[in-house]
């Protein structure tokens, strides 16, 4: 997913609130690093298309709230074999 970074960041953008992804998702799923997305959605996203980076800054924000619970529940699933 290499090229034109525009055009990287509106789908990742679209896949997160499409999807209610977490920024981890999305760099798996288009095969880049965590870092990457951050950038893209952080930095070059608002210059070109500010409403597309407001709506995924909403669900990332969401995202970002109830990671302590994904966490939890994750290490539960680790010790109890569920």
């Amino acid at each position: 997913m290499k090229g034109n970074m525009e055009e990287r960041a509106c789908r990742l953008a679209q896949y997160i609130i499409e999807n209610r992804a977490t920024v981890r998702a999305a760099a798996r799923k288009f095969n880049i690093s965590k870092s990457t997305v951050h950038k893209d959605l952080s930095e070059r996203l608002p210059a070109f298309n500010r409403t597309l980076y407001l709506q995924a800054k909403q669900v990332l924000e969401e995202n970002k709230a109830q990671r302590h619970i994904r966490g939890g529940l994750a290490t539960r699933r680790k010790y109890k074999g569920a």
